[in-house]
């Protein structure tokens, strides 16, 4: 993971791996800030509030705006890889569970 300053104040990016297990899902979330990522492996797919269901497949990337509850499951055999660029506010935690 890698965090740097950006030209936002108070906003900070983060460059993560993600890889989420066949079978398994990240949990119901939320970021301080925009999600915005892309798929390097595997299947699966990507549940957002109040938005139909996204398939995920290598070269497929999505947009969660901040503050949006979502989901990602794994729905195939192998690990599923995204590469993730997160802008949030400075000094708060990454993601926060969300019921």
């Amino acid at each position: 993971m890698k965090t740097a300053d950006v030209s936002v104040p108070g906003r900070e990016a983060v460059l993560a791996n993600i890889e989420i297990a066949p079978g398994a899902t990240s949990g119901r979330h939320t970021h301080p800030g925009d999600e915005i990522s892309y798929v390097t492996e595997g299947e699966g797919e990507l549940l957002v509030e109040g938005k139909p269901t996204q398939k995920l497949k290598p070269g497929e990337g999505l947009i969660v705006p901040g503050g949006v509850k979502h989901e990602a499951r794994n729905t195939g055999t192998a690990p599923l890889k995204l590469v993730g660029v997160y802008v949030v506010e400075k000094g708060k935690p990454l993601a926060t569970p969300a019921p």
